[in-house]
């Protein structure tokens, strides 16, 4: 059986950026991929959106690691050459309801540590964004968007470099805790022993951790997804900013972004499915879409909405249930030395990578 120190299952942002920060500190590190290739989950089907920290619960982790990971996120990007620009992003009030909510959502960002939030009237709103409809908007100067590919080649060649391996089609059957290592069993018959493994498996990552013996199966939650379905704009923008409605009970609404070369897209939705496999996106949505966002650009043109993308959240909440934070669980939580799972990292995920890496490897300094 051969032996490595360190296994993180998933070549994702997250995975890769846990695998970056173990090796740079010096530890063996192998990262193992279902897929033949990286990032082809999560981190493939998401907006692409640097988050600023905004709407998550104070105290919370989302919180905390999406404003830590913000700015290493930017530095890194900016370090490396990777793709990004620092556009900002308009949350817009259609209706004179959503007017009270702008005010506590300015109050939350502080007390996360956003502080440069600037409340906008109609009119400074439209300066900024002449074909925009609203009563009023925040503006967020430091979201962005990053090119998320780039990133993760970044990631993998860090990890390389410190000799460090990636190994792609190699999806992990099942795993026997006994003591201080972990014995690995892959498709293809090969068995590895690690002393380390953090399992960054994405949607499959409730689903792997079953597959641990050893593991109490208290300590693994259901698994559910969340469907977000994209549409793309035919023809360009006129927009400079993202532009976001009033956050939803069950995401963010939907929204206007724009990837670097200027293409705008709208979404996600939500739409709970049975399957992380549902990755079809139904025209017949889009009928929704142009209702949505038209609050915001009445002149959004019929027709101009073309079926793009649809990702899939990994939720660990039923649809009727409060969202929950991310669950980073280590050995103190289930009592298997060694092992950290990382369930429910949905957004912002990506913008959190770096910061959730430096917290697991302080789980093993």
């Amino acid at each position: 059986m051969d032996q490595v120190e360190c296994v993180v299952i998933g070549a994702g942002v997250v995975g890769l950026a846990v695998a970056r920060a173990l090796a740079l500190v010096g530890h063996e590190v192998m990262v193992l991929e279902a897929g033949a290739a990286i990032g082809t989950g999560i981190s493939s089907r998401n907006s692409e959106v640097i988050h600023a920290g905004i709407y998550y619960a104070p105290g919370s982790l989302k919180a905390r690691l999406c404003v830590q990971g913000r700015g290493l996120l930017y530095d890194y990007c900016a370090e490396r050459g990777i793709g990004f620009a620092r556009c900002g992003k308009l949350l817009v009030a259609t209706d004179a309801s959503q007017l009270p909510q702008l005010q506590g959502i300015v109050a939350q960002a502080a007390r996360n540590g956003v502080t440069d939030l600037v409340l906008l009237d109609a009119a400074q709103a439209r300066a900024l964004e002449p074909q925009l409809s609203c009563l009023a908007a925040i503006h967020s100067p430091s979201t962005g968007i990053v090119d998320s590919h780039g990133l993760m080649l970044a990631l993998q060649g860090d990890i390389e470099n410190a000799r460090g391996m990636v190994v792609l089609n190699a999806p992990l059957q099942a795993a026997v805790c006994s003591g201080a290592t972990m014995d690995l069993s892959m498709a293809d018959g090969t068995q590895l022993r690690a002393r380390i493994v953090v399992n960054a498996a994405g949607l499959q990552a409730p689903a792997l951790a079953r597959r641990f013996e050893g593991l109490d199966p208290r300590h693994v939650p259901q698994a559910y997804f969340a469907k977000g379905n994209y549409f793309t704009l035919s023809g360009r923008a006129p927009f400079r900013h993202l532009i976001y409605p009033v956050p939803q009970a069950a995401g963010l609404g939907v929204h206007l972004t724009l990837d670097l070369g200027g293409q705008a897209k709208f979404g996600p939705d939500v739409q709970w499915v049975d399957s992380a496999d549902d990755l079809t996106v139904d025209a017949r949505r889009g009928e929704a879409f142009y209702a949505e966002v038209r609050k915001y650009w009445p002149g959004l043109a019929d027709g101009a909405l073309v079926p793009g993308y649809a990702g899939i959240r990994p939720k660990i909440h039923a649809p009727q249930q409060a969202a929950c934070d991310f669950l980073i669980q280590g050995p103190r939580a289930h009592g298997v030395p060694g092992l950290v799972n990382l369930f429910g990292i949905e957004s912002p995920g990506l913008t959190s990578s770096l910061a959730i890496a430096d917290d697991v490897l302080r789980m093993f300094s």
